[in-house]
């Protein structure tokens, strides 16, 4: 097998990369202990549990005005939770991550008995609030028990994924100019 013939003037060289200057450690370094630094582990609590009980409530409200369960809300549950956990917390470690999962299941979990208890207080002509004040974790976890189905576990999954995706950010192409040295 012979080899391409050589172009007049020699070799083609590669064009060179737009950023490449390399980063010093250092500087990678500084950068991420100023990005942790802001980090705000209550704010995401917080801003994530509000975001999980208003997905959990509209996701409710809609299923009940509708009369069927919508789990394509799960993903809005998801995404409103890990957006929340990322900007109140400026979010940065994948921990946030995981703080957004775990509230965005919970959301999920809280909508769906939500709406378990609007067409119990339909069903029964009882006040909603009245259905509510008798639930506990253990009625609840009957309840969500006996409503499962086996396309839930998707949906769930939808939520845990957006929620952990969505809660923390990632170093843009900017933040990296801006440690090269270049004009942003």
């Amino acid at each position: 097998m012979s080899t391409p013939p050589t172009p007049p003037g020699g070799p083609a060289t590669p064009p060179a990369a737009p950023n490449a200057d390399p980063v010093s450690p250092e500087r990678i370094q500084e950068f991420l202990l100023e990005a942790r630094r802001q980090q705000n582990l209550s704010a995401a609590v917080a801003a994530g549990l509000g975001a999980a009980l208003a997905g959990a409530a509209v996701w409710a409200a809609i299923s009940y005005a509708i009369e069927r369960q919508i789990g394509w809300m799960a993903v809005g549950v998801g995404f409103l939770v890990g957006f929340s956990v990322r900007r109140a917390g400026r979010s940065f470690d994948k921990s946030f991550g995981y703080l957004g999962a775990g509230l965005s299941l919970f959301g999920c979990l809280l909508g769906n008995v939500l709406m378990i208890c609007a067409f119990v207080a339909q069903h029964e002509s009882m006040a909603y609030f009245h259905v509510l004040s008798r639930i506990t974790p253990a009625v609840a976890l009957q309840l969500l028990t006996a409503t499962f189905s086996p396309i839930d576990v998707l949906f769930y999954g939808l939520a845990l994924y957006y929620g952990y995706r969505y809660s923390f950010r990632r170093i843009t192409d900017r933040e990296i100019d801006k440690l090269s040295g270049h004009p942003a």
